[in-house]
């Protein structure tokens, strides 16, 4: 029988008509129960626009999908470049070297390994606390001559990420019409707040003889291998940057089989809700699922930036996200608590179902 298409409606901007994103596709069709693909132009956001404008777009693009690709963003060429500089070098160590900043637990050097849990991927990573003694701490475990380019790298980047998230998340409060717009925000400026960074390393793969077979007939280099593995963040916001090979990959909204692949761009952020900003927000805003492949013959590279609040943070739906039509979703729950639950579970796992007030056992996914 022949493919079928799997097609949804597109998206229109109120203000300009301007499409938000376009009619979905299937150019690859796989039977039922395995997995499709789709193409289509994500939600973009653009910082020059009128602010009215992108918060608007900014809720409407957290709502449908959770995900949203931003431009002129006015972050410095500098310290884009800094940072990937530095994640080249630190990735082109030895593998002793490296192993030197490990192992994680959760915080240092991991390779393939995700988790507690038995995951694992493709790929090798530094993960960072944003705390500027803990990075220094950690870059000094690599006995460099000299480590203060690296921590000063990291540094510089985590402080323009930081102003970034509080950014977005203040025009999301002006969006969803918060009495206090800073509420998002706040919990990410706080000083104890519990936010990371990781730089992300996709060696490139050639595979077997079957494998460099299938390379060299497809002209997209692509053999399908896991680099990271489906799941949503746990934090508030995620802002992610890659070099410019592909990988990253978002779950359809409305159909977990259906995946849609990211376009790389190196000069934009690719930015997207966690499961503590859908608590938040009573499910107003979707914490999206998506994965990361690791498929070509070139390395991939990428960073990203969790804005994540303090331990202690309670985190709870807002009172102007609770209605007669919308009522509370989820329990109140403190940061560390769901952690805690975090890092009890696979990487796959629904988490944020624990904490519905109609949980039931057979709700949470889990994927072995």
């Amino acid at each position: 029988m022949p493919p079928r298409l799997v097609s949804l409606q597109p998206a229109i901007s109120s203000s300009s008509s301007t499409l938000l994103y376009k009619d979905m596709v299937a150019n690859h069709f796989m039977p039922e129960n395995k997995e499709s693909f789709v193409h289509l132009d994500l939600p973009v956001i653009d910082l020059s626009w009128k602010r009215e404008r992108a918060r608007k777009l900014i809720v409407r693009a957290f709502k449908e999908f959770g995900f949203f690709k931003l431009i002129n963003h006015g972050v410095s060429k500098d310290i884009i470049y800094n940072i990937e500089k530095e994640s080249k070098e630190f990735f082109s160590l030895p593998a002793s070297e490296k192993q030197k900043a490990g192992p994680p637990n959760p915080i240092g050097y991991g390779s393939k390994k995700i988790g507690f849990n038995g995951d694992t991927g493709e790929l090798e990573y530094l993960l960072f606390h944003t705390n500027p003694s803990s990075i220094y701490q950690r870059v000094r475990t690599l006995n460099r001559e000299d480590p203060r380019n690296f921590c000063c790298a990291v540094n510089n980047y985590v402080e323009a990420m930081k102003e970034l998230a509080c950014e977005i998340l203040d025009m999301l409060g002006e969006g969803l019409g918060l009495d206090d717009k800073r509420t998002f925000s706040k919990l990410v400026r706080d000083e104890d707040s519990d936010s990371l960074v990781r730089l992300n390393h996709y060696p490139p793969y050639y595979g077997n003889s079957e494998d460099r077979l299938s390379i060299s007939k497809n002209k997209d280099d692509k053999v399908a291998r896991v680099g990271f593995g489906e799941h949503s963040d746990p934090q508030m916001l995620t802002i992610l940057r890659s070099n410019d090979v592909e990988g990253l990959q978002i779950q359809s909204p409305t159909n977990d089989r259906v995946w849609i692949p990211v376009k790389s761009d190196p000069s934009a952020f690719f930015v997207n809700v966690g499961d503590a900003l859908q608590a938040m927000t009573n499910g107003r805003c979707l914490s999206v699922r998506h994965r990361a492949m690791a498929n070509t013959r070139r390395s991939r590279l990428s960073t990203m930036f969790f804005a994540a609040p303090p331990l202690h943070a309670c985190i709870s739906p807002l009172p102007e996200m609770v209605t007669l039509e919308n009522p509370q979703k989820y329990r109140s729950f403190t940061w560390d608590e769901y952690k805690k639950i975090m890092y009890s579970l696979r990487l796959a796992s629904n988490r944020l179902n624990l904490f519905q007030l109609d949980y039931k056992e057979e709700n949470i996914k889990v994927i072995s």
